[in-house]
C-alpha cells in the first residue's frame, strides 16, 4: 500500500505570548521562531516517521524549498509537490501561551493554488488499495475526493479547518479523524458534550466512516462497526501542543493501515502525541517509530 498525503505545506511563525491577544489589544511577544508546518506536511512527516511509505502532494512558492528538504529527510517522497513562481508558500501565525496552548491564523498561499490538472497528474500514480490522507487546507478538495473515490482509494479526512464545504464530502470518507471542537461544529452541538455521545452521533450520521475522535487531555475514542474504544492520554509536562493532533493522526493511521487493530493503533498514536507535546515546534517535535515503540513498553 502507498499512502498519498495531498495537503498543505506551511511556514509556521510561532510567537511566545503571556496570553492570546484579545480584540483591540496590542501585545509584545517574548520570542519568535520559524518552523516547517502545515497540517499536510506534519501528517506526512508523522506517517513516515511511524513507518509508512508516504508520498506528499501539494504546492509551495519559491520561498518554501526548505520544506521539501525536511520532508525528504523524514523519508517522504516529494515528486508530486509543485513549486510555483507567482505565489508565496502558505504560512501560519501561531500564538503559544505559557501553558503550551496555541491559536493559529492561516494564510493559504500556494496551498490554495492546487488545480484539477495537478490532481489528475498525481492520482495517475496511485490505484485501488492505496490510501489518500486529506485535510481542509488546500483548494479543489471536492474534486480530489471525487477522483480518489472513483479510483478505489481509501480516503482519510481530518476536517480542519471546519467549514460548510465539508459535509457533502463526508459520505465518501472511510476514516474521519477529528477533535472535539470540529465534532461539535459538524454535529451542531455544544463543545462541552460528552465525548462518547459525540462519537456515537458521528457514527450514526456517517455510517460509512470509521470515526476517531481526539479529546485532548481526556484521550481519544474510536467508533467503528458498532464498537466504541477509548484510549487515555499519556500524562506528560506539556511544552507545545502544536502538531499534537497531526502526530496522533499519522501514527494512528500507520497502525491501522499497517495491519494493527484500532486499540494498538490508538495507544501507538497517544504515546507519539505525548512525546511531541514535550518539544517545541510542529514537524520537528514529531518522534520516530523506534522512540515511540520503546516508550510504549514503559506504559
Amino acid at each position: 500500500m502507498k499512502v498519498l498525503c495531498f495537503g498543505s505545506l506551511n511556514i509556521d511563525y510561532v510567537y511566545d505570548v503571556p496570553h492570546f491577544v484579545r480584540g483591540g489589544e496590542t501585545l509584545a511577544s517574548r520570542s519568535l521562531h520559524a518552523y516547517t508546518g502545515g497540517k499536510g506536511l506534519n501528517q506526512s512527516v508523522a506517517l513516515a516517521r511511524a513507518g509508512m511509505k508516504v508520498y506528499h502532494a501539494g504546492a509551495i512558492g519559491e520561498d518554501g524549498t526548505f520544506l521539501l528538504e525536511l520532508l525528504r529527510e523524514a523519508g517522504v517522497n516529494t515528486e508530486h509537490v509543485e513549486q510555483l513562481k507567482d505565489v508565496r508558500t502558505g504560512h501560519a501565525i501561531i500564538q503559544k501561551d505559557e501553558s503550551g496552548n496555541n491559536c493559529i491564523l492561516l494564510y493559504g498561499g500556494a496551498n490554495q493554488s492546487i488545480t484539477r490538472q495537478q490532481i489528475d497528474r498525481t492520482l495517475a500514480a496511485f490505484s485501488a488499495g492505496d490510501a489518500l490522507v486529506l485535510q481542509n487546507e488546500i483548494s479543489e478538495l471536492g474534486y480530489l475526493v471525487e477522483r480518489a473515490e472513483a479510483a478505489g482509494m481509501t480516503i482519510v479526512l481530518n476536517p480542519s479547518p471546519m467549514d460548510d464545504s465539508l459535509p457533502p464530502l463526508l459520505g465518501s470518507v472511510d476514516y474521519l479523524l477529528l477533535n472535539e471542537i470540529e465534532a461539535a461544529q459538524l454535529l451542531h452541538i455544544p463543545e462541552a458534550s460528552a465525548p462518547e455521545e459525540m462519537a456515537k452521533r458521528l457514527q450514526a450520521q456517517f455510517p460509512g466512516s470509521t470515526i476517531l475522535l481526539t479529546v485532548g487531555a481526556q484521550g481519544s475514542l474510536y467508533a467503528g462497526e458498532e464498537t466504541i474504544l477509548r484510549q487515555s492520554a499519556v500524562p506528560v509536562q506539556v511544552m507545545d501542543t502544536t502538531a499534537a493532533g497531526d502526530t496522533y493522526t499519522g501514527f494512528f493511521l500507520s497502525g491501522v493501515l499497517g495491519g494493527h487493530g484500532p486499540a494498538w493503533a490508538m495507544k501507538y498514536a497517544s504515546v507519539a502525541a505525548a512525546i511531541a507535546v514535550t518539544r517545541p515546534g510542529a514537524a520537528p517535535s514529531i518522534p520516530d517509530r523506534e522512540e515511540v515503540l520503546s516508550r510504549m513498553k514503559e506504559i
